[in-house]
């Protein structure tokens, strides 16, 4: 049993182990699809999107990442109120400002994000429905 090696992870190798040798590098199939014929192939199928649900879903979680950041811009407030008066532990309640302050900073920055992907995905819809946006400027 001392003999044996114990592997401990998956990234632990060394160089003076053997490795296994493969007998056939190449094979006789070329391994082409037979399907594909070239540049004029059909691209494949796109799957159908319900964009009302994907835009009411980013509706929703921007909703959540504004509730968000008033909920930790509102402990923030407390927070700071809290530390002029109790400075016995007014140390403390300045670091849990600052931890809501970039809470709240972080919830805002996911709602304007999902604001983002709601009009990315309006954007899709109408292009998907054949409106077109024409950029004059």
């Amino acid at each position: 049993m001392a003999e044996q090696k114990h592997h401990h992870g998956l990234f632990h190798h060394h160089k003076n182990e053997e490795k296994p040798v493969e007998a056939d590098v190449y094979s006789e199939t070329v391994g082409y699809s037979e399907t594909a014929t070239g540049y004029d192939a059909q691209p494949p199928p796109v799957p159908d999107v319900d964009y009302k649900k994907e835009e009411k879903h980013h509706k929703r979680l921007e909703h959540v990442g504004e509730l968000g950041t008033a909920a930790a811009g509102a402990f923030a407030m407390y927070e700071k109120h809290e530390a002029k008066k109790d400075p016995e532990h007014a140390h403390r309640h300045k670091i849990e400002e600052e931890v809501a302050a970039a809470a709240a900073v972080g919830s805002g920055g996911f709602a304007f994000h999902e604001h983002h992907e709601k009009k990315e995905t309006k954007k899709e819809e109408e292009e998907a429905h054949g409106k077109k946006h024409h950029h004059l400027f």
